[in-house]
């Protein structure tokens, strides 16, 4: 299933990246969207990135159809790599989310490019897969939402946290 959304930020490309990767940013997009254990850890390359976070979620996040086919907790992995700048500002990277305890992964890119009024967009783009025989297709349409919100709710609080610094 392809997963695509956009979040706009009123901040150049630099200024969202900074966002990104910085580590107190990151614990807090992170601990507000999760509902167990989690750890997230930012290392900067010179101008690239790579943002590692884990969470763990409770069982009662499954839609009950579902449930029989995954461990009684789900372990979600997400590595973000980001690439050098471009000359105009805008970066590259890829996304990488998986469930471990559930056969579901999302593969994807991601891109932050200028806006002609100064801001920027955030664009994520992959394939939520489900590796399960008969079912897979309902899995994915079950998991969509919770990526979807999981996308929505780093939006919000990227903005949240731009305005504070604004």
């Amino acid at each position: 299933m392809r997963v695509a959304a956009d979040m706009h930020y009123p901040a150049d490309p630099s200024s969202v990246f900074a966002m990104l990767t910085d580590q107190a940013f990151q614990e807090r997009k992170v601990g507000e969207i999760s509902r167990g254990d989690w750890d997230v850890r930012v290392q900067r390359e010179g101008e690239s990135a790579v943002i590692v976070s884990h969470r763990t979620l409770p069982p009662d996040v499954i839609p009950d159809a579902f449930r029989a086919m995954v461990s009684s907790t789900i372990t979600i992995t997400q590595t973000e790599k980001w690439a050098p700048p471009r000359p105009d500002g805008s970066r590259s990277g890829s996304i990488d989310v998986e469930l471990g305890g559930a056969p579901v992964r999302l593969t994807g890119t991601l891109e932050l490019s200028p806006t002609a009024d100064g801001g920027c967009v955030e664009r994520v783009e992959g394939d939520l897969k489900a590796k399960i025989p008969l079912f897979g297709g309902k899995v994915e349409r079950s998991a969509e939402p919770a990526v979807r919100a999981a996308i929505d709710a780093e939006g919000r609080i990227g903005l949240q946290w731009l305005a504070e610094r604004g």
